[in-house]
């Protein structure tokens, strides 16, 4: 066919339109929207927040924008400074509010099913599927998973673990394997597992409990998942790890490592930013302000404590009594430590099936020092409990938590050790509901008079694990009871308990007590199958 100047006319438009069609129907990009909250909306994001439009922070920051950043932060501008402006108006026009119990909304408890018959019901009902796209600020997973329930609507790091143990017993290992990838997903694309998959956790983790989870996944499937997951968990470590290489006698401490006196290297809570957390930052800013310290420090010190997941503690308080006092970073935890020594004896583990005899002793060695660190740092002889350690005063810190039986529960401690604890446990924490966090009654949620479903179940298998099973099922028989009472009185498993006065509800912190729930559901039913 010969090429007319028409016909080369007629290609180059036809082609031209093709190009600004796709053009034209190809979405904006908003480049903002993968911003923390706070600094995709600025000013707007603090106004609203500070004049506490929903009663609780976390609603705003889970909302859903209906605009694009630049086109809501140009109606506030022009909007805000008008006669009788209203401020929830904007937010509800520009924002779609966020299903507060989303995922147990049409969910209705049948109280003649047993608290195991529920809870195997509710595993479906608290899964979330793979997600989409969100204008909002969910960080999108490939896989199904399960979220605590209540305010908490995305998966949570630490939380899922303790999910897991239940999800065994329910021979779930198909749900099990999907959150297990979705936090190797995290570990590849993001470098580390977030608090949550949210954009506002982006700088900070929870307890490293992914060694755990992978070793749960094994005892279902084999050694090899632990083959699978090599690069996963060395990423992990790597993450708590980073800048231990630079510390110098002059420069003890980077983010989340600290280099003491005799060069041992421990890790400590830390966050990457200095800002109030934007789920709570009404909150934060108010503690700030009840001190002179400089703000960006105590900011610094409050995300640090949320990445413990103790949020908030006596642990963390210099005076032991008032959250203004927080300084988490100037803290050794025994509990993450202990973490730490397992995720280093399960990277041991996985070199050596992997035939790496190299790295294998490498891991041996780091995980052999840190043991010989906690038993030096975190052990009171005097108090025969593992302590914190206050690295910046140099001595523990005095405050006896339930933190102290991560080192039985990893099996760090001498017989003796373990003995010691045991009375501590049995004399001053042990209540009629169980265990109680704290000693100290501080109005926060993380002290008595409450009992928390991780800390019941890493202080049983603690006992369990030195022969001293008889205060551990005393322990088990008080705080299934209590669970399984809370469940028949009102239908609901609760995020946590108080486990000194039945008669009352947990308290304390900075949100009411929630349903659903992950945690609890997973070790309880573990307890209730168990054969006694």
């Amino acid at each position: 066919m010969k090429i007319t100047p028409l016909l080369t006319l007629l290609v180059f438009v036809f082609f031209w339109n093709c190009k600004q069609a796709t053009k034209e129907s190809a979405p904006v990009v908003d480049q903002k929207a993968r911003l923390s909250p706070d600094e995709r909306f600025g000013q707007l994001f603090a106004d609203v927040q500070m004049a506490r439009i929903f009663p609780d922070g976390k609603t705003f920051v889970d909302g859903t924008p209906k605009f694009s950043t630049d086109e809501i932060l140009q109606n506030y501008a022009a909007a805000k400074n008008q006669p009788n402006f209203d401020l929830k108006a904007f937010v509800n026009q520009h924002f779609e509010e966020p299903n507060t119990y989303a995922a147990t909304e049409h969910f209705k408890t049948d109280l003649s099913r047993t608290p195991e018959q529920h809870i195997r019901v509710l595993w479906d009902v608290l899964t979330r599927q793979p997600d989409t796209a969100t204008r909002g600020s969910l960080i999108l997973l490939p896989k199904s998973y399960i979220v605590p329930g209540g305010r908490f609507r995305e998966v949570y790091y630490w939380d899922s673990y303790f999910t897991m143990l239940g999800l065994q017993v329910s021979n779930r290992a198909d749900l099990i394997q999907n959150m297990v990838d979705n936090f190797a997903y995290l570990l590849d694309t993001v470098g580390f597992i977030p608090n949550g998959n949210r954009l506002y956790y982006l700088s900070r983790s929870q307890p490293p409990f992914f060694a755990g989870m992978v070793s749960i996944l094994a005892e279902m499937k084999g050694d090899n998942i632990y083959k699978k997951y090599l690069p996963a968990l060395q990423q992990e470590y790597d993450f708590w790890m980073a800048d231990a290489y630079k510390l110098t006698i002059a420069n003890p401490m980077s983010r989340r490592v600290v280099r003491l006196d005799d060069s041992t290297l421990l890790n400590r809570y830390w966050d990457d930013k200095t800002t109030p957390r934007p789920e709570s930052y009404r909150e934060d800013v108010e503690t700030a302000a009840k001190t002179d310290r400089p703000k960006a420090e105590v900011y610094r010190h409050l995300r640090a404590g949320a990445e413990s997941g103790w949020d908030f503690s006596s642990r963390w308080f210099k005076d032991g009594k008032t959250l203004s006092t927080i300084h988490t970073t100037d803290i050794v935890p025994v509990d993450l430590n202990a973490l730490m020594y397992n995720l280093e004896k399960t990277l041991e583990k996985t070199y050596q099936l992997n035939q790496d005899t190299t790295n294998a002793r490498r891991f041996a060695d780091l995980a052999e020092r840190r043991r010989r660190a906690v038993i030096r740092y975190c052990w009171n002889t005097q108090n025969g409990y593992f302590e914190d350690y206050d690295f910046v005063v140099n001595r523990q810190t005095d405050i006896l938590s339930l933190a102290g039986m991560y080192p039985l529960f990893f099996q760090m401690a001498d017989p003796v050790q373990a003995t010691r604890a045991a009375k501590v446990i049995e004399q001053k924490f042990l209540k009629s509901g169980g265990v109680v966090s704290t000693l100290d009654n501080t109005g926060q949620q993380w002290d008595a008079p409450n009992g928390w479903a991780p800390l019941q179940w890493i202080t049983i298998q603690g006992l369990r694990n030195y022969q001293q099973n008889d205060l551990a099922n005393l322990i088990k028989q008080r705080w299934t009871a209590l669970n399984t009472k809370v469940y028949q009185n009102t239908g609901k498993m609760l995020e946590k308990y108080n486990v000194m006065d039945l008669t009352l509800e947990a308290g304390g912190g900075e949100y009411p007590v929630q349903d659903g729930f992950g945690w609890t559901n997973g070790v309880l039913l573990k307890l209730l199958s168990e054969k006694n």
